[in-house]
């Protein structure tokens, strides 16, 4: 049987590029990877607070 942990989170941070065109991985800086203990390619969730939309995806160091 698998199991989901919540192990890091990064709160409140803000998008500051998009690709429309683009539908898959989140690049982020590798301080904040670091920090937050993230491995590149490791799935992560992203909540979008201003209209509670969410999705799944993966993230890439940039």
């Amino acid at each position: 049987m698998w199991r989901k942990f919540l192990r890091s989170k990064l709160h409140t941070v803000r998008v500051t590029a998009k690709n429309l065109e683009y539908e898959g991985s989140l690049t982020l800086d590798p301080r904040f990877m670091i920090a937050a203990g993230l491995e590149p390619f490791e799935t992560v969730w992203v909540y979008n607070l201003e209209n509670g939309e969410r999705f799944e995806t993966y993230i890439i160091k940039g």
